[in-house]
């Protein structure tokens, strides 16, 4: 009888390890059948190209932001999901006007430099605005000189982005306080005006703009604010090490308009047996004005879409709802994100799982997860699925700016990451444009998401029953 039992239990091992090495194998040959379909047969190049070169920068509230919805929404449509639809939102809306013109003057001679204006700045006088500098390396910085030594300058934000970080966002998000408050800050300090060193590693001449904040500052307390390239920044630091007495003139025409109507665009696959489970992918389909955004964020637009064509070029018919979601405002006011999360708050929808496309269309390296610990055990178990695609990084961390108003402390969060160390070379630049974006790493970026949405689909979370015993290792 022993002897029976023995034999019994050395079946059933048998019979276990042959079923996980099935569900494995099964797997890794979904995954592949993604990456081959991506790479033979990719779309997301072609519509990252006409989102570029065809419509071009997609500032919220502007014609081209409207283009982009209806083209996007279009191509949806020929994918033959099972629904379409296009979510209001309010955005603001802020116009940039004639170029900016900026020039050190160091007694009687001029050096012209390069600059923007910061998203949500007003502007400066007709005649522009000149005035003598202070530079400071942070907010921080204001305090210790405070309005007497202000009062009447343009303050200078110099603090560079560190170049020892590895993580390029670790070291944008140690100065980006200064390019958001630096002219609500300066201004109580009765500054007027602020110019702010671009958010990039690379010594270059093109400036970079992003979003900046007054707060509660009245409107007739507000100063112009301007983004300067790295190499004029160092220019003009060096300037003032020589002569702090040089004045600063600049000239900008942007102004800021009343909100108006745009929309997310939607589309989804009803899921075959959970179709109340949600799955989401997305990216923002707004940019800045400079470029054509193709890498922040029309690389995550375009590879959201791929995922669901992938599902569908393969067959793959998906357990629970799959939905893509393309946010409108992310870059000035996160409304598209906001309005999604209220919506589905509203509706009663249950969402398990978001990931998010915002880092640019480079090499991908792996997904940031915010999740619980048991959640991202379950997520682990599938890294080695990944490896021989070199998708290495799964660590607990940020997901994405869109996604984020969905957390509930159920609901697990993603985000793509490729890998960064060029990404701030673009980042709101001109320099951001279609010819930056490398077909194949914008490829294997979608079909690395499209492989972890078809686990999440498979598997699901907290439910333990359904995940192979192997992938709990």
């Amino acid at each position: 009888m022993k002897q029976k039992l023995v034999l019994l239990a050395l079946l059933v091992t048998f019979l276990e390890g042959k079923a996980q090495f099935s569900h494995q194998q099964k797997d890794s040959m979904a995954l592949r059948n993604l990456y081959d379909m991506s790479l033979l047969q990719g779309q997301s190049y072609e519509w990252l190209d006409h989102l570029s070169n065809k419509i071009g920068g997609r500032l919220s509230g502007s014609i081209n932001a409207e283009r982009a919805v209806k083209y996007s929404k279009a191509q949806l449509e020929e994918l033959g999901l099972d629904k379409v639809w296009l979510q209001p939102v309010m955005v603001p809306k802020w116009t940039r006007g004639q170029a900016e013109y900026a020039y050190v003057q160091t007694g009687e001679n001029t050096t012209t430099v390069n600059i923007v204006a910061l998203g949500g700045s007003i502007a400066t006088p007709a005649n522009g605005l000149k005035a003598e500098v202070l530079e400071v390396q942070g907010l921080e910085d204001l305090a210790e000189y405070g309005k007497e030594q202000i009062e009447g300058k343009i303050v200078f934000f110099n603090r560079p982005m560190r170049p020892d970080l590895i993580h390029t966002f670790a070291a944008y998000g140690g100065c980006v306080d200064q390019r958001y408050s630096g002219a609500a800050e300066a201004a109580k300090y009765g500054a007027a005006g602020v110019i702010v060193r671009s958010l990039s590693h690379k010594i270059d001449e093109y400036p970079h703009t992003g979003s900046m904040s007054y707060g509660e500052l009245p409107n007739d307390e507000r100063i112009p604010a301007a983004a300067i390239s790295t190499k004029d920044a160092e220019y003009l630091s060096s300037m003032l090490k020589l002569d702090k007495s040089l004045k600063f003139f600049y000239r900008m025409s942007c102004q800021n308009h009343a909100d108006v109507e745009s929309h997310n665009v939607i589309g989804e696959i009803t899921g075959s047996e959970y179709p109340d489970e949600i799955i989401v992918v997305g990216g923002h389909l707004d940019s800045w004005d400079l470029g054509d955004g193709a890498h922040d964020d029309g690389a995550g637009v375009v590879q959201s879409m791929e995922v669901l064509r992938l599902f569908k070029e393969t067959g793959i018919r998906p357990k629970r709802t799959l939905r893509v979601v393309l946010f409108m405002n992310e870059e000035n006011g996160l409304r598209g994100g906001n309005q999604y999360a209220k919506v589905a708050q509203m509706k009663g929808e249950h969402h398990i799982f978001a990931l998010e496309s915002d880092s640019g269309g480079f090499t991908p390296r792996g997904f940031s997860f915010d999740a619980s610990e048991a959640q991202f055990e379950q997520v682990k178990s599938w890294k080695s699925l990944f490896e021989p695609y070199l998708v290495h990084y799964f660590a607990q961390g940020g997901s994405g700016a869109d996604i984020g108003p969905l957390k509930d402390g159920d609901i697990v969060l993603a985000g793509l990451r490729p890998d960064s160390q060029r990404y701030f070379d673009h980042h709101h630049a001109a320099t951001d444009t279609f010819d930056a974006v490398n077909k194949r790493e914008l490829e294997l970026g979608a079909a690395t998401m499209a492989s972890l949405v078809y686990l999440v689909d498979k598997y699901g979370f907290d439910s333990p029953i359904n995940v192979p015993a192997e992938l709990k290792k």
